[in-house]
This record gives C-alpha cells, sequence and structure tokens, in this order.
C-alpha cells in the first residue's frame, strides 16, 4: 500500500473512493460491529446529494442506539442512551433513514440479517432482504459485482512490517474475497478502518497490509458499539437451568446471544460452582423427573471437570463468563496452532495447546471486547477467530477434523415458535414479514444431524405477551417456518425438555404438549385430535396441568429469596435506581396492549398505595421530583402506581 493510499480524513477519503470506483458503488461491509460507520455515513451523504451517482449496500445487523418513543419511555432511555454509548457514538445513518422508509431512490440496502424486530414495519427494507444461511452469504455476494469492501480492523507494527488483524468479523470476507477472485472477476477495492480499541486478534484473523488497498485511520474514532447486559427473569432461568442439564462434559458448545442464552450460561456456571444448590433446583423444577432421565442419556448432572470446546459463529459474554468459571477450557488442535507452537518451542505432550474456543465474529459488552484482547496477548492460541465457513459446517478439508473437535455437540440456539408436531419459526411471521433472518441456525441444527452425538436444542418461552394478552408460543400449525419438522431434534421452554428425534408425530405431540403453558395444552390437543394426529381416547396428564408461572415462581422461591438467581448475574449497565424502574415501567408497557390492562393500570393510579423505598429517587431519575404539567402529574402518579405495584 503505497502513502498516497493511506488516510486521515474520513470525507476526503470518501471522496477519492467514489472519484475512483465511478458514479455507482456497490459496497459490502461486514454484519454487527465490523462495519465503519463514519466511512458508510460519508459514502452514503455523497450519494444522497447527487442523483446522478447510486449506492447499493451489501451487509447484516446494521447496529443502531435504541430510539425511544415519546414519554416515559424516552424519560428512561435517552440518558442511558448517552451514558452507556457515549457522547461520540455513531449510528449508520442509512439504517435510521431505511427505519424511517426514508433511503433516497438512489440507494438500496440489502440485509440478510437484521436487528431482531427494528425494520418490521419498513416496507424498504422487507422488500430487499435476501433470505440465506450464513454459509452461502459469501457464494451470493460473489456475484453481485462489488467494487468496493469497506472493514473495520486492528493494526498492529510488527517487526515484519504493519499488520491487520479482523477482528471481530473475518467470518465472510476471505470466503468472499476468495470466490470472487476464483471466479475471474476484478478484486473489489478493499479499505482497512483502523479503530484503536478494537481488539487485535492474532491467528487466522490476521493479514498483511497488502491484503487491503486503501487504509483510513483518524485521529478521533467512535466508541465500538457495546450491547447492553439484559435482565433474567424467573421463567428464563428455569429454562437455563433445564438446559444446562442437557450439556456433556468434554463436548462441544454453540450459544446465540439474548437472555436465554445468558440463563443457559448462568447454569452451567452454577452447574459447575454449586453443583448441590443446582441440582435441588432442578428437582424442584422436575419432580417427576423428565429432565434429569434425558440428562443422564444426553448430558449430564455432575459438574463439568474435562470441560467444554467453543465452536460458536457468534463470540459473546457468556463464553467469557464460561473460561472465568473453568469450564470452557478442552482444547483442539488445528494446523496453524500446531505451526505456532512448533515455532516457539511449545509443541509437547505435556504442554497444552490449540484453541478452546473458535468463532466467526464477536459482539458484546465493553467487558468482553477487553477480555478478548488480553487474551490473545496472554493465551493467542486459545481463540480462533475464522471464517464462517470453518465453523458454521463440516464439508471441505476440514471435515474430519471439525468432527473430532465437535463431539458431544450441543447446539443452542432460540427460536419464536414452534410446532406441535416439531418445526420452528426463528425469522419471520406467516404474512412473510421479516423479523431477524436465519442466520446460522440452520446450519447447526444440519450439523447435529450429521454428527454422531450431536444434538440440536431450541429454546423458547413458552408465552408470550400479544395485543390480546397471554400467547402460546407452542402451536398446532404457523404460516411460515424456519426449521422444518424432518429436523426436529430437541426442545426447552421453562417447563421441560422435548427431546423428539426419532419420534413418532404423535410422540412428538405428546411431548411438545408436555413443555406448553397448562392454559393451552386442552385447546391445542383438542385440535391435533381433530388432525388425526392424536388418538381420540388421549388424555392429559395431570401433571403438566402444574406448567404454570405461578408454580414455577414458587418452586424457584428459595433461591430467589437467598439471591442466587438475582436479575442482572452478570452485571449491570443499569444504575440500581434504574433497575428498580425496569420492572415498573415493564408493567406498564405489558398493560398498554389491551383495555383489561389499562383498566387495571387507572385503577392502580386511582389507589396506588403506599411509598415503596427509593420511589423519590426513581421519580427524580425520570424528571418527576416536580412535575410542572398536567401531563407531567399524570404521568408522575402512574408510575407511582407502577412502581408500588411491583415493589419498587
Amino acid at each position: 500500500m503505497s502513502p498516497e493510499q493511506c488516510h486521515t480524513d474520513t470525507d476526503a477519503c470518501a471522496q477519492q473512493l467514489a472519484e475512483r470506483i465511478g458514479p455507482d458503488l456497490r459496497v459490502a461491509a461486514p454484519l454487527g460491529l465490523g462495519k465503519p460507520h463514519e466511512l458508510l455515513n460519508a459514502l452514503y451523504r455523497l450519494t444522497r446529494a447527487d442523483t446522478s451517482r447510486s449506492l447499493s449496500l451489501y451487509t447484516a445487523l446494521s447496529l443502531t442506539r435504541p430510539r425511544p418513543a415519546p414519554g416515559l419511555e424516552a424519560r428512561f432511555v435517552g440518558p442511558f442512551v448517552e451514558r452507556h454509548f457515549g457522547a461520540g457514538a455513531v449510528d449508520p445513518e442509512y439504517a435510521i433513514d431505511q427505519a424511517r422508509d426514508q433511503l433516497p431512490s438512489n440507494v438500496a440496502v440489502h440485509e440478510f440479517y437484521m436487528q431482531s424486530g427494528a425494520l418490521l414495519h419498513s416496507g424498504g427494507a422487507q422488500r430487499n432482504y435476501i433470505s440465506q444461511n450464513y454459509t452461502h452469504v459469501a457464494r451470493d455476494l460473489a456475484v453481485q459485482d462489488i467494487n468496493l469492501l469497506v472493514q473495520l480492523v486492528a493494526r498492529r507494527e510488527t517487526p515484519e512490517g504493519v499488520r491487520y488483524s479482523l477482528s471481530c468479523n473475518p467470518d465472510l470476507t476471505f470466503d468472499f474475497i476468495d470466490r470472487v477472485v476464483q471466479s475471474g472477476k476484478p478484486r473489489p477495492l478493499c479499505v482497512a478502518v483502523v479503530h484503536p480499541d478494537l481488539p487485535y486478534i492474532s491467528g487466522h484473523a490476521e493479514v498483511q497490509r497488502d491484503y487491503f488497498d486503501v487504509e483510513l485511520r483518524t485521529d478521533t474514532a467512535p466508541p465500538l458499539f457495546a450491547v447492553p447486559r439484559q435482565p433474567i427473569d424467573t421463567a428464563e432461568y428455569a429454562l437455563g437451568i433445564h438446559a444446562s442439564a442437557l450439556v456433556r462434559d468434554g463436548g462441544c458448545l454453540q450459544i446465540g446471544i439474548g437472555a436465554l442464552s445468558d440463563a443457559l450460561v448462568y447454569g452451567l456456571r452454577w452447574r459447575q460452582q454449586d453443583n448441590t444448590q443446582w441440582r435441588r433446583a432442578l428437582v424442584a423444577l422436575d419432580p417427576r423427573g423428565g429432565t434429569h432421565a434425558l440428562a443422564a442419556r444426553m448430558g449430564g448432572l455432575a459438574p463439568l471437570r474435562a470441560g467444554l470446546y467453543g465452536a460458536s459463529e457468534m463470540v459473546m459474554d457468556g463464553f467469557m463468563h464460561l473460561q472465568r468459571a473453568g469450564i470452557l477450557k478442552r482444547r483442539a488442535w488445528d494446523n496453524m496452532a500446531l505451526e505456532r507452537a512448533a515455532a516457539c518451542g511449545r509443541l509437547s505432550p505435556e504442554t497444552p495447546g490449540g484453541h478452546y474456543l473458535r468463532g466467526a465474529f464477536f459482539l458484546g459488552t465493553r467487558e468482553l471486547y477487553r477480555w478478548l484482547a488480553e487474551l490473545d496477548a496472554n493465551d493467542p492460541d486459545a481463540l480462533d477467530m475464522c471464517r464462517v465457513s470453518n465453523v458454521n459446517q463440516l464439508y471441505g478439508d476440514h471435515q474430519m477434523l471439525a468432527a473430532l473437535q465437535r463431539r458431544g455437540a450441543r447446539f443452542f440456539n432460540t427460536c419464536m415458535m414452534a410446532t406441535l408436531l416439531g418445526s420452528a419459526v426463528s425469522d419471520g411471521l406467516e404474512d412473510g414479514e421479516v423479523v431477524s433472518g436465519v442466520g446460522g441456525q440452520y446450519n447447526f441444527v444440519a450439523m447435529a444431524h450429521e454428527l454422531a452425538d450431536g444434538r440440536s436444542i431450541l429454546l423458547l418461552r413458552s408465552t408470550r405477551l400479544g395485543r390480546s394478552g397471554i400467547e402460546t408460543n407452542i402451536r398446532w400449525n404457523y404460516g411460515h417456518t424456519t426449521i422444518p419438522r424432518h429436523l426436529r431434534d430437541v426442545f426447552v421452554t421453562e417447563y421441560g425438555v422435548a427431546d423428539l428425534r426419532g419420534k413418532t408425530d404423535s410422540e412428538c405431540i405428546e411431548a411438545m404438549l408436555s413443555i406448553t403453558d397448562a392454559r393451552f395444552i386442552d385447546a391445542l390437543c383438542a385440535e391435533a385430535k381433530s388432525h388425526g394426529k392424536l388418538a381420540a381416547d388421549f388424555q392429559v396428564p395431570e401433571r403438566w396441568r402444574n406448567n404454570r408461572p405461578e408454580l414455577l415462581k414458587e418452586a424457584l422461591a428459595p433461591w430467589q429469596e437467598k439471591g442466587l438467581l438475582p436479575p442482572f448475574p452478570f452485571g449491570s449497565d443499569f444504575t440500581e435506581v434504574e433497575q428498580r424502574l425496569l420492572p415498573a415501567l415493564g408493567w406498564l408497557k405489558s398493560r398498554s396492549s389491551s383495555w383489561r390492562g389499562k383498566w387495571e393500570v387507572l385503577r392502580a393510579a386511582a389507589s396506588p398505595g403506599e411509598p415503596v423505598g427509593g420511589e423519590d429517587e426513581a421519580l427524580e431519575r425520570m424528571g418527576f421530583a416536580q412535575p410542572g404539567s398536567m401531563g407531567d402529574r399524570i404521568q408522575q402518579r402512574l408510575l407511582k402506581a407502577a412502581l408500588r405495584k411491583t415493589g419498587g
């Protein structure tokens, strides 16, 4: 790379790129953290201002800061967003305009995975969505005539010269560039945008300086996007405890992001560090022994002495917590690790080597980013960030090695809904609207069926709050599926585990009914009978009628009271006052969707009861210490009622 290809001004760099490439920009950018927002914004503004130009962007997971609705939500979220993301945070402007359906006609954004639920009402985003398995993205991208690739990187000066690390996103870049070159098409112009806080990850994520054609390195850089830590509620804890019994010691683990995955991680950590209490909690949730029987056959109840090997497209905070708990530690060799160990004189039977965590991209908290940087500095073999094709599938020249690494694999993913016949709904609605995307879920489900002892485990809450009240997430049928019924395997809800592999349709229906909320079992049972899939004389066992949230809370109450199941087990980005506000605001929001709920709020506001501890501080945090207008006084009264209803 020549000196004239090194830029320190973002706008000047964007202008030169546009002039060099021409009026039709066809841009590829990594998903999630690896997008250089400032450069993309400069290219977007340049195109928006000149209708003779066009911009087509191919990417996924365009992360934006929360944009709260006016009222109580804005009063709570606004100060938090400014504090958590930082005053210098930058959102991708195209993503904000896309969410508002305000992209100019000369700009098109194609995503294969969307920020969950963020673009449900964007007609443009829905029309331009590309439905793809993660491992097929590079293949399909190679035929789109991409002429510009932009990527956030880490930079390091070495005795051999400058090197870059693709760090958070080696997932698609390598596969995409290789496919373009193999096809004989021109290689796109590749721009490395250096971020000083991006962890430098060595190994398969590294490239030499000449891999990129242009470097952009400014004096200032916006803060890296950090995902706020979410609370875990009683139902999610119950689900995580059940799921953690399905993990086999010495096996392989894949997990995603979200409260259900956090609950699984907590369950595994609890199983490891306080096995007696974890077992007692499992017995309280599973008095009939269904999960225990599956644990004996599929997972285990003892602490994880040999430890686990992590192979997950996404590396998130959960893996950090598992490593710190002494769970993530089973190492696996690959060719690069062997070469590095031999070069450093560390290759011997007595010396542990290889990596214990392999991933394709990472996204999480700032604590995770610090941990990753320290891990690479202190134990460079531990983490292997690499191509998604080396993580999400078994095909190719690494097939045998990958199968050995993934022995005893448990692939945990989440879904929105499931059917009694075992299909899963994870990414979209039956009217065709896309909630998120398939991502790598299909890849891991299919891989579980290919591995001799692998299992696909889909996690879901048994119910959700809909417009008409509580609705079941376990359905007879649904007009859209992500995972077809012929790939059915294991489902887990807060009420237990359903093992569907190799079962008849009627056996699958019974297993799914056993983990369904009791309020919906009879109706679902009747529907299955009406279609001839369940025997007419089938009777619902009485024990299934205990699948109720109040009994779930009662079962876990002893550990709740001891503080062993806290709302934020891995720390919180919210202050103590904000943590008191969260349940109250959640109570108000959950009741705003129905007339019955609104009437309950009005009754509580009319007779709010006695003040609770911390109420004054909560009101002050929301700007209601001395409400001025009538609207503020009404909102203050509603908030008081909610604080007192939820105990502050």
